[in-house]
């Protein structure tokens, strides 16, 4: 199982990135894919959720309106648009999997776990 993200950087505030994540060695197309970070000092959070079909999303309040979580089941990859960026979203971002997830914002619901992408926003 591997999942591999990408697309991290350094940007200016008010910039946009996006991030993907392309999974392996698992049924992607039947697991909910997460995005979390982490920053420096700080436990990991949950910033987005979305579920198998794609059809239903989670967000941390905190980025609503401005983070754009989507899938694609042919490539095996889940993306990440953030817009409008702020120095608080700087933290590494991982991607997870989870084929049972009660709820999208708990990681230990998720089974699998990419190696996390830095994303440093400056002022």
């Amino acid at each position: 199982v591997q999942l591999q993200a990408s697309g991290g950087g350094l940007v200016q505030a008010g910039g946009s990135l996006r991030l993907a994540c392309a999974a392996s060695g698992f049924t992607f197309s039947y697991y909910l894919m997460g995005w979390f970070r982490q920053a420096p000092g700080n436990e990991r959070e949950f910033v987005a959720a979305i579920n198998w079909s794609g059809d239903t999303t989670y967000y941390l309040d905190s980025v609503k309106g401005r983070f754009t979580i989507s899938r694609d089941n042919a490539k095996n990859t889940v993306y990440l648009q953030m817009s409008s960026l702020k120095r608080e979203d700087t933290a590494v971002y991982y991607c997870a999997a989870g084929r049972w997830v009660d709820r999208s914002g708990n990681p230990r619901a998720y089974d699998y776990w990419g190696q996390g992408t830095q994303v440093t926003v400056s002022s």
